[in-house]
């Protein structure tokens, strides 16, 4: 067999594997324990702690850090968050060909392995490639350069491999909800709140095409930026939270707290920060400060 069609079969076989990864990650989701609607809710009784992160997008190098501090082998009573791993990281050499996908790929992998304890969140790069949604940054439209990587690895399977992806990014919660502590994780939280108010339904229901397209309630949570406090207490009251857990803005020191009731993490940027917080347990804004970590200088 030529090496050309050698390759072009094992491409074809990657992706028929690929597609089984998420099709099993897509019914895990569903079928989630913790499940309540469309948010993960843990309880002491389900969990000891659980580990928080935030935006990764492509970087394969810093989710084997995350992997390496979360330890959920050695920890069954662990739980670990990930949000944010489309667009961005290496491409393929010499192409504008996004290589992010792999890093997608990672996280199916791994909710398969750890069904129960890995929850991967809906985020506005992910909601742009479930929906089509044009983001350009840097002069790239990354949609297209995401396209050009799948393309790139999976020749003519790719729209089937994107499809599948599509399945499983449309069933990830919005958020989880760490039931005692009052604490609610999201990407991010909707603008004005205290204004318009919000359609927490959302929350409960199985998701529309409606909610997840522009100014509908999951297109409006994940991408919002609005961190006045007024804004972060009306958001927290409605989801009956006392503290909120986001990521979404890049953090020069890996994280931020904008308001007394929102903190926001960055895996990303230069410092990459993370939250191990014991579920169960009442934590207040300086607890939370004290317990912030960072991938560089992990205890």
């Amino acid at each position: 067999m030529p090496e050309s069609e050698t390759a072009n079969t094992n491409s074809a076989q990657h992706a028929v594997d690929v597609i089984k990864v998420f099709d099993h990650a897509t019914a895990l989701n569903r079928s989630s324990a913790g499940r309540q609607g469309n948010v993960v809710a843990l309880t002491s009784e389900t969990a000891d702690d659980v580990l928080i992160t935030a935006d990764l997008h492509g970087r394969r190098e810093r989710f084997a850090q995350i992997l390496d501090v979360a330890a959920l082998a050695e920890h069954p009573r662990r739980h670990l968050v990930l949000q944010e791993v489309c667009h961005g990281g290496p491409t393929y050499s010499g192409e504008l060909a996004c290589m992010s996908h792999q890093l997608l790929e990672d996280v199916g992998r791994l909710k398969a392995e750890y069904p129960e304890r890995v929850h991967f969140l809906m985020s506005n790069h992910e909601l742009a490639e479930l929906t089509d949604y044009p983001i350009m940054k840097g002069g790239k439209l990354l949609n297209m350069t995401f396209r050009l990587g799948l393309q790139h690895a999976y020749g003519r399977k790719a729209d089937e491999v994107h499809g599948a992806y599509s399945k499983f990014l449309r069933s990830c919660p919005l958020a989880l909800r760490l039931e005692q502590s009052g604490i609610f994780i999201s990407h991010s939280i909707p603008s004005r709140v205290d204004r318009v108010g919000f359609d927490t339904a959302v929350f409960d229901r199985e998701l529309r095409d409606s909610d997840l397209t522009e100014f509908g309630p999951a297109f409006e949570l994940v991408w919002g930026r609005d961190y006045r406090s007024d804004n972060a207490a009306a958001f927290a009251r409605l989801v009956r939270a006392r503290l909120l857990i986001t990521g979404h803005e890049p953090c020069r020191e890996g994280f931020a707290m904008p308001n007394p009731y929102q903190t926001i993490l960055d895996c990303c940027g230069d410092t990459a920060a993370y939250l191990l917080l014991p579920v169960g347990q009442e934590l207040s804004m300086a607890d939370i400060k004290s317990r912030m970590q960072t991938l560089e200088n992990r205890a």
